[in-house]
């Protein structure tokens, strides 16, 4: 079979937690780690370096630098990111990376540093990569894209340290302070930065259009189905569960959205070319599905040699609009990251 890659209110109500709030998918297999029990050690085994800290400027638009102060100097960052990265030593207690990123969004060095912001996140086998949670890069894309000066800190939870247990009691990553303030609920954070973060200063990243919230809505809960299933006589049927799902997310990329459409047009069949869910600018609504949807493309993969219809031009095009954009790219986990947080869920198929 070919085939290839899953909410909150803020003022207004196309934000996507007041869709998606109640989507039917597990969203704690994520939050824990590919379904795994809370107790397991899913992010990582490093054992040296529980936090591993930086500064991070988001950057929102072209000719960007961000800067990285980092209480270690081994600090992984994606293969993609480390691409970009120019090191310079500034004492031997710390090390300041920068990088020009390009956005495709303009041109401006206007940054943001109104706020003291810190981000959790669920770090990597090694203990002190990015690794596999697609909240965790939800709120990551979110920060970047409203152009703001943020903290990042990769969490080890394997070695489960002390000042974090103090710092957010019974928490896993990701959450986040803001102004000293810890929030937990990855929905009402985004409803929160939606609302704190806003226009002039800072860019509406809230969807136009409600049905582009709902979009993709059930992916999950297919994909979830078909990894876990150890029946080989179910596969075909909880295949083509996916499959549906995946075709329902296709036809709404495909179809024009309101202000694509032009009303003087003889044209009958025409196709959306816009890029993203809501249009050709990132919103809330992508940066939801897409870090859910590259973790079903890359496990579906791996474990089934499943991949996205080709057929599906419009899921295709959204893909590739997106893995062009650094504020997606630079925050996915690494795929062997991913396909290691599955490597217990994905279920072999037998025929009893």
């Amino acid at each position: 079979m070919n085939g290839s890659q899953e909410n909150p209110e803020d003022n207004c109500s196309n934000s996507v937690a007041s869709q998606h709030g109640g989507d039917g998918e597990d969203d704690s297999s994520f939050r824990h780690g590919a379904g795994e029990d809370d107790s397991s050690s899913h992010c990582g085994a490093g054992e040296d370096h529980p936090y591993q800290q930086m500064d991070l400027m988001s950057p929102a638009l072209e000719e960007k630098h961000v800067e990285v102060t980092m209480l270690e100097s081994n600090l992984h960052f994606p293969p993609d990111l480390q691409s970009h990265l120019r090191q310079s030593t500034f004492s031997d207690s710390s090390t300041s990376l920068k990088f020009p990123l390009n956005n495709n969004s303009g041109e401006t060095n206007n940054f943001q540093e109104d706020f003291e912001i810190y981000i959790f996140v669920k770090a990597g086998i090694d203990g002190e990569s990015i690794g596999n949670c697609p909240f965790s890069q939800r709120l990551f894309m979110i920060l970047w894209l409203k152009g703001v000066v943020f903290n990042v800190t990769t969490v080890d939870l394997k070695r489960k340290p002390a000042d974090l247990h103090n710092l957010a009691p019974g928490t896993h990553p990701p959450f986040l302070t803001f102004n000293g303030e810890v929030k937990t609920d990855v929905n009402k954070i985004e409803e929160f930065l939606e609302e704190i973060l806003a226009p002039p200063k800072y860019p509406k990243l809230a969807a136009k259009h409600r049905e582009s919230n709902t979009a993709g809505i059930d992916i999950f809960s297919k994909f979830s189905a078909y990894i876990k299933n150890t029946k080989q006589q179910d596969n075909a049927a909880l295949e083509r569960g996916l499959v549906k799902a995946l075709k329902k997310l296709d036809d709404y990329l495909r179809t024009p959205l309101p202000e694509e459409i032009d009303a003087n047009s003889t044209e009958e069949d025409k196709v959306s070319k816009r890029k993203f869910l809501d249009g050709d600018d990132l919103t809330l609504a992508d940066c939801n599905l897409l870090p859910k949807l590259h973790v079903v493309k890359i496990v579906a993969k791996k474990y089934r040699n499943f991949e996205f219809p080709t057929e599906m031009t419009g899921l295709w095009r959204y893909l590739k609009n997106a893995y062009a954009r650094d504020e997606f790219t630079n925050t996915c986990a690494a795929d062997k990251e991913i396909e290691q947080a599955y490597a217990d869920v994905a279920k072999r198929l037998s025929k009893s």
